[in-house]
């Protein structure tokens, strides 16, 4: 094996990893049922599998000019998704979305949104 069938490997695993990441991300957030940890975990699904997939491009292409631009792509998503996770969230509740606590038959509290 030469270097750069190794280096192939690797980066096709690591977009395996983002891959897989993102599917399992998918499932969390048809599990959750209220509107801020889904867009919670939309943040971190978008933000983490993104960057998993971008790395493997860059290790199995090599450093190149493509690498540098695939690199600034990455520096740019780490900045902007968290803070859209973060307006989205905050015009969300600014609208009038509240978490909104309630009994339930065995003493657990449930949690629900409910509009003003």
């Amino acid at each position: 094996m030469d270097i750069q069938s190794i280096q192939y490997l690797i980066g096709n695993i690591v977009i395996s990893i983002g891959i897989a990441f993102m599917v399992f991300g998918v499932f969390g957030i048809f599990l959750l049922k209220d509107f801020y940890p889904r867009i919670l975990v939309a943040s971190k699904i978008d933000t983490v599998g993104m960057f998993t997939l971008i790395m493997g491009f860059v290790i199995r292409h090599g450093i190149s000019f493509f690498s540098g631009k695939l690199m600034l792509i990455i520096i740019i998503m780490l900045i902007l998704n968290p803070l859209v996770a973060h307006i989205m969230a905050r015009s969300a509740y600014l609208s009038g979305y509240e978490v909104a606590e309630t009994e339930i038959d065995d003493g657990e509290r449930e949690t629900t949104l409910k509009e003003n």
